[in-house]
């Protein structure tokens, strides 16, 4: 039986208040997961706990059966994670910042190099390969920090919001890289408000309120649920979330 791309049974977590709240959710290898919910419900605490970011106080957490609590360096290899506000170091060039996080996966240089130039061909940033990142845009540094997520070619990609700030063009670019990475077998977990978003390129869907998985499955599973056949996501979501 294969394994799931994540496992997580159990889980809690409280800060001044709980936020998570025994969440259950399995999520099948090589699909487009979109993982929803209304601000506050906890999507961007889950995820940083899956990465490792943030330790639960209760439950379990497995990538493609490595547990994150006992293996952490198991499971952050085979993840790569995009936070909603691309972080890189702007002094550095394209090929230097790959070259920089290749070196902490402790890739061979030959290889690094050869994937770096790939990455960035393939994400149409080689012709700026030695320009400083400090005067990118929004999108480009985002196709930036995309490929220094790929460099060392993970199993599971999570991004937190990755089309925010992006003009039509640039949203059109990532998301077309996002399927093909699906395509290639990997597993691409989002979490996105725009719905539309979901809609058209989620294969599942997956909707947390109060800490917990309200809903999941396909947009027609979901539609079914909420009685809102031939409508929205948008609509759906406001069925199955209003009262909350």
């Amino acid at each position: 039986m294969t394994e799931p791309a994540l496992l997580i049974r159990g889980l809690h977590k409280s800060f001044a208040k709980p936020v998570i709240a025994g969440l259950d959710l399995e999520i099948a290898a090589g699909q487009l997961y979109a993982l929803l919910g209304p601000n506050g419900a906890g999507k961007t605490t889950t995820l940083r706990m899956v990465t490792g970011l943030t330790r639960p106080d209760a439950g379990s957490i497995r990538i493609f059966g490595v547990d994150v609590a006992q293996d952490p360096l198991g499971a952050k290899a085979i993840t790569a994670w995009l936070p909603d506000e691309p972080l890189l170091y702007d002094k550095l060039s394209p090929l230097e910042y790959l070259a920089f996080v290749a070196g902490l996966w402790r890739m061979e240089p030959g290889h690094a190099a050869a994937e770096a130039e790939r990455l960035l061909k393939w994400l149409d940033l080689w012709e700026e390969r030695d320009t400083r990142c400090e005067g990118f845009s929004r999108g480009m540094k985002q196709k930036v920090v995309l490929a220094a997520a790929l460099i060392h070619d993970p199993r599971l990609l999570i991004l937190d919001e990755p089309l925010t700030g992006l003009d039509a063009g640039m949203a059109r670019h990532v998301k077309d890289a996002l399927r093909e990475q699906v395509a290639a077998g990997k597993t691409v977990i989002v979490t996105t408000h725009i719905l539309e978003v979901a809609e058209r390129m989620a294969d599942r869907i997956g909707i947390i309120a109060g800490g917990r998985l309200l809903a999941e499955g396909t947009l027609a599973e979901l539609r079914a649920r909420a009685g809102t056949e031939g409508l929205t996501l948008e609509d759906t979501f406001i069925r199955l979330t209003s009262g909350l």
